[in-house]
């Protein structure tokens, strides 16, 4: 299954690190990028080499969570320095923010696999999740990663934060707390680009963590959408996005009745079901809710 709940925690945070294995997160994302202040950056590097490092074992054991960390952007010449040191705890998986197409992706999967070989990383082993919206440019390239190879492409998810801010935007969402236009297209556009990729769809965060109803709404819509899964801020909100994105037991038993009435009929195409027609991309949802691929 797809990790359904990412959080972010500052590199920089002793304290926060120390706590982010029993918040409960599928994913945490060890920040090096806006949860990091530029005099705090070496630092923080050393300390997310050293949580991935601790953790490793772990996860290897149990694979309670994914570990994860996000770099700095390419524009900001800090990432390699960020790879360099990050890539001996062998991290799951690295989020570029503000990426601007295939081309950083792969820039970046190319610096991972000399630094997998150099840290004894299984090749390929480490995913990309690229920020797809953080700037004007890198979110009109969102339909470019749907024909390119990228094997190490884990997912895309988008964020809204940096993009009103360079278009100017004094809001990002109307008075009755949907998404504006530009906004709504660019969540769309991942959406639809992640799923056409076979790749996880990852929504943005709710920035009130304080807001438990609003991150609840959230993460409903998101699930109810096609999103696999949804970022996180603030430990908070981890358990109310894991229950949002996990099923009922009325969706579990509807999704086995289905797999059986299909296993029990393996050349119809189409079959009643509770009064009601049912065919492939039935099964197809049933079998993805089930796990079974």
């Amino acid at each position: 299954m797809p990790p359904r709940s990412w959080l972010f925690v500052p590199g920089d945070s002793e304290k926060k690190l120390g706590k982010a294995m029993a918040t409960g997160a599928h994913a945490v994302i060890v920040d090096l990028e806006d949860a990091v202040a530029p005099s705090a950056k070496v630092q923080a590097r050393t300390m997310a080499r050293d949580w991935l490092a601790i953790h490793r074992q772990h996860v290897l054991e149990s694979r309670p969570m994914a570990r994860w960390v996000r770099i700095n952007a390419f524009d900001t010449g800090m990432w390699r320095d960020d790879l360099e040191v990050v890539m001996a705890g062998a991290p799951d998986g690295v989020m570029l923010p503000k990426c601007e197409g295939p081309d950083q992706i792969r820039q970046l999967s190319a610096e991972i696999y000399e630094l997998e070989q150099r840290n004894g990383v299984a090749v390929g082993a480490t995913r990309i999740l690229p920020l797809v919206s953080e700037t004007a440019r890198s979110a009109m390239t969102i339909p470019a990663y749907i024909d390119e190879s990228m094997p190490r492409l884990g997912g895309l998810t988008w964020g809204a934060e940096d993009l009103s801010a360079v278009l100017g935007a004094s809001r990002k969402r109307d008075a009755s707390g949907a998404w504006t236009d530009a906004f709504r297209f660019i969540r769309a556009q991942c959406l639809l680009a992640a799923h056409a990729k076979g790749v996880w769809a990852i929504d943005t965060l709710h920035d009130d963590f304080k807001d438990a109803d609003g991150t609840r709404r959230a993460a409903e819509s998101a699930r109810a959408d096609g999103f696999s899964g949804m970022l996180a801020i603030h430990p908070a909100q981890v358990p109310i996005i894991n229950a949002a994105f996990a099923p009922t037991e009325a969706e579990l038993a509807e999704a086995h009745a289905i797999v059986a009435l299909f296993a029990s009929n393996p050349d119809a195409g189409t079959l009643q079901y509770n009064g009601r027609m049912v065919d492939q991309p039935h099964l197809k949802m049933a079998r993805q809710l089930l796990g079974l691929g």
